[in-house]
């Protein structure tokens, strides 16, 4: 017998020894099963402020305890794992992530399912904490102030340097994004950073002139 003929034969060994009783299958589903309503909840209740998609989070449970199968079963047999590399290799999804945390979520309840596959639930568990900790901690780290759009709209087609005289009174730090002006119309948007917008609204719609104003709080990527 040569070494190639030894080593293919201890392989196949090593790898048919992970034969797993049903209570033992019973105990890597129950724990995965806790953990993926852990990342379940833990998405629920980060999505709150933004836009909350159930479909999804049911998803990433049903990943944990699906990821946790497949491995079990990669680990009963070399044959069957290299037919399910086969048939996974074919599969393409091509739902898109519209928040990239939501990519965070996906891998988590992966590496949760791999990691409860082979046993290492210590590992899981805390590999869940650490991610729970760190999500919520950078998510209320202080960053710069969004810039808010305020749009004005008026009859007169002079109205441009009396609203950059009061706008000027609240922030220095505004910027005209675009203004169209007509003989008979204005309308100007300004980039701003503002605390007290009530204010400066009242104040500009005081202006002889103006018909229309309005402020909105820009929810998107910020500037430093």
């Amino acid at each position: 017998m040569s070494f190639n003929d030894v080593f293919k034969k201890s392989f196949l060994n090593n790898i048919s020894m992970a034969d797993m009783s049903v209570q033992q299958v019973l105990v890597v589903f129950g724990i995965t099963l806790l953990l993926s309503l852990y990342i379940f909840f833990i998405y629920r209740i980060f999505s709150r402020k933004n836009f909350y998609n159930k479909s999804f989070n049911v998803a990433l449970a049903a990943t944990t305890m699906i990821t946790a199968a497949v491995i079990i079963t990669i680990q009963s047999s070399i044959v069957v794992s290299l037919g399910m590399v086969g048939a996974l290799s074919i599969v393409r999804f091509r739902t898109a992530v519209k928040d990239p945390l939501d990519l965070v979520f996906m891998f988590w309840s992966l590496a949760v399912g791999i990691i409860c596959g082979v046993g290492l639930f210590d590992i899981a568990g805390i590999l869940s904490i650490t991610v729970t900790v760190m999500i919520f901690v950078l998510d209320r780290l202080p960053v710069a102030q969004s810039p808010m759009i305020l749009m004005i709209q008026g009859v007169y087609c002079d109205l441009e340097d009396d609203i950059c005289q009061i706008v000027s009174e609240y922030t220095k730090f505004y910027k005209v994004k675009s203004r169209n002006i007509t003989p008979d119309r204005t309308s100007i948007v300004i980039e701003l950073r503002i605390k007290d917008g009530g204010s400066l609204v009242q104040k500009i719609s005081g202006i002889e002139g103006v018909a229309y104003v309005s402020i909105i709080d820009h929810d998107g990527e910020v500037t430093f």
